[in-house]
């Protein structure tokens, strides 16, 4: 209640008006000052609508983590929260799925080629070094990735990623040498390593949170449509013209995505700093923490990529590389908990509950629930069922094809709906199922089985965007990108783990059960073969027993899958039961 000018002269304790004139005149009736005050709330909730809501940011202090105040959604201007829509939202987002379409499809599409890769080359000993130089690179390079994307411009970045992603391409295909297309590889591994995340610190620059996973379901479900494409593609391309436009084919479409984002203006929101360039890279971008990480990570996955392999997983070899890499690592920690919130990997951000198990899992949908069926289910149909590499492709397109459905299903409800976690839990248990039921899968098993253990799993893709969304719910704007960064190195050595314990699974018992069920069989003979030589190598007495073996060893490998899909659940109940739909202030007074 407003107080009169008599009442206002007899308390002595009363503080002079301020001259504001937002402030209603100390004379003022009640009803002026009420309306004076509407005006300001309306003023100020019309423009909070028209720039989109701010993010929240709610525990962000939590453990040390506090918003940068350069960068922090609270101290933005009304400019900083510009977000997009329209056809420039349709252009960014169809570049940005295209351009991680293009890095899975690289994954996958070289598996095809490098049989007529190593004749030509007559490099049969580096087909190891094809995939692990792309990985090493990549998984080496994302936290310090991370890091640019917090100082630099998210577009600028992103396209230089994609400059390197490209030359590394344009190398591979008019490598002369098996030398030379690894490093072409390797260039290729490099660029790819801001890709992910950089699209995912755009999504996050340039819309509002709670319309993100929807956005981000359409990015990573039709993104990975890449994997099962890419064998059929390269098959193709091998087949009928030449290896080498396996990667020229990435060269005209990153350069419809250069001109794309290039002409399409993209929020930024980067930390602002006092320094150049190159003291900005010297003293923000943790470079001595990189040195020491990126050896120790690749001494790392060269143990895995060696063992059981090209060397005896009691060999010096491996033992060295990795004893070694563990050492390392634990130094490199002890920096990185000395340089704080600076470090590539800040501990305050990582003792936040709902970024480590967002990071858990992340890392046991993609790289065990996601990867491991992918690369053994073209195994089981190429070697038991006897297709050719590309009916195995068209044969795992359900499991494709309901993962696309669920990831931008789930997006589009989590937007309306504005709880994740319910996803992902739905997710994992689904597909623990489902990898038990392809657990059981033999040569007798029937289309309507294979395809309907395979739409089930399918039910994955609606948990591939949430460990992304719980790590934004909770995390400020300013670190975002690191965040993002860390999530895809989780998920990449986690992937590469995985793998490396399948392939052990699968050999182990694939020599047990062809000793048990085909002991005439030279088994260095049959392994020499590969999957789609199974049938021309191995006697027609034989056969059944053999095609038995690899039917059982799959269905082992499938048993793991099911472990990482319990695992992801129990993992998703820490990531924060979060609503992400924005309550504006009228509706909380409501």
């Amino acid at each position: 209640m407003a107080m009169s000018a008599t009442d206002e002269k007899q308390d002595p304790n009363r503080r002079p008006a301020s001259p504001s004139p937002s402030v209603a005149a100390p004379d003022a009736d009640a009803g002026a000052a009420n309306k004076t005050n509407a005006n300001i709330a309306s003023s100020d909730g019309g423009d909070e609508k028209q720039q989109g809501p701010a993010l929240d940011t709610s525990g962000s202090d939590i453990d040390g983590l506090k918003p940068d105040p350069a960068t922090s959604e609270d101290t933005h201007t009304p400019a900083e929260h510009e977000y997009i829509d329209g056809w420039r939202l349709f252009a960014v987002l169809t570049a940005l799925t295209l351009t991680c379409f293009l890095m899975l499809l690289d994954m996958s599409i070289v598996a095809t080629a490098i049989p007529r890769i190593t004749t030509e080359f007559h490099s049969l000993e580096d087909v190891g070094w094809y995939g692990a130089a792309y990985n090493l690179a990549s998984g080496a390079l994302q936290p310090l990735a991370g890091k640019f994307y917090t100082y630099f411009k998210s577009k600028w970045t992103f396209l230089i990623f994609v400059f390197i992603f490209t030359l590394g391409s344009l190398l591979c295909g008019v490598a002369t040498s098996s030398n030379m297309l690894i490093v072409g590889r390797a260039v290729a591994g490099m660029g790819t390593s801001g890709i992910q995340n950089g699209a995912m610190t755009i999504i996050s620059n340039s819309l509002p949170l709670e319309k993100r996973p929807m956005h981000l379901g359409i990015l990573l479900g039709f993104g990975q449509l890449g994997i099962v494409i890419g064998p059929l593609l390269g098959g193709a391309i091998t087949e009928y013209s030449t290896w080498r436009w396996c990667f020229y084919l990435n060269l005209p479409c990153t350069a419809a995505v250069g001109l794309v984002l290039w002409f399409t203006h993209i929020p930024e929101r980067v930390a602002v700093v006092d320094h150049s360039a190159w003291e900005t890279v010297r003293t923000k971008l943790d470079l001595s923490g990189f040195v020491m990480f990126a050896p120790a990570a690749v001494m790392f996955l060269l143990g895995l990529e060696y063992g059981g392999g090209k060397y005896s997983w009691s060999s010096a070899t491996v033992l060295g590389l990795l004893i070694g890499s563990v050492a390392l690592f634990a130094i490199f920690f002890f920096w990185e908990r000395k340089q704080g919130d600076t470090a590539m990997f800040p501990f305050s951000m990582l003792r936040r509950r709902e970024v480590w198990t967002s990071m858990l899992t992340g890392m046991f949908i993609l790289g065990g629930v996601i990867f491991i069926p992918a690369f053994y289910l073209p195994i089981y149909f190429q070697s038991v069922k006897g297709d050719s590499p590309f009916t195995s492709g068209i044969h795992v397109l359900p499991n494709i094809l309901m993962s696309t459905f669920f990831a931008v299903l789930s997006g589009a409800l989590v937007t309306r709906l504005g709880y994740y976690i319910p996803w992902v839990l739905f997710s994992a248990a689904a597909a623990s199922i489902a990898c038990g039921l392809l657990s059981t899968l033999g040569p007798d098993s029937t289309t309507a089985q294979w395809v309907g253990y395979q739409i089930l799993l399918g039910s994955r893709g609606a948990s591939l965007q949430m460990p992304m969304i719980a790590i934004q719910k909770v995390l400020p704007q300013s670190k975002i990108s690191v965040a993002m960064a860390l999530l895809v190195f989780a998920q990449t050595f986690g992937s590469a783990v995985f793998l490396t314990i399948s392939q052990t699974i699968f050999s182990n018992s694939l020599s047990k059960y062809v000793a048990e069920y085909a002991p005439n069989v030279n088994f260095g003979k049959l392994l020499a073969a590969g999957a789609t030589g199974v049938h021309g190598v191995v006697s027609d007495a034989d056969l059944p027993g053999v095609l038995l073996a690899y039917a059982n060893s799959v269905d082992r490998v499938f048993y793991f899958c099911v472990a990482a899909a319990v695992a992801a659940f129990c993992a998703a109940w820490g990531m924060g039961w979060h609503d992400l739909r924005v309550k504006h202030e009228s509706e909380s007074h409501a």
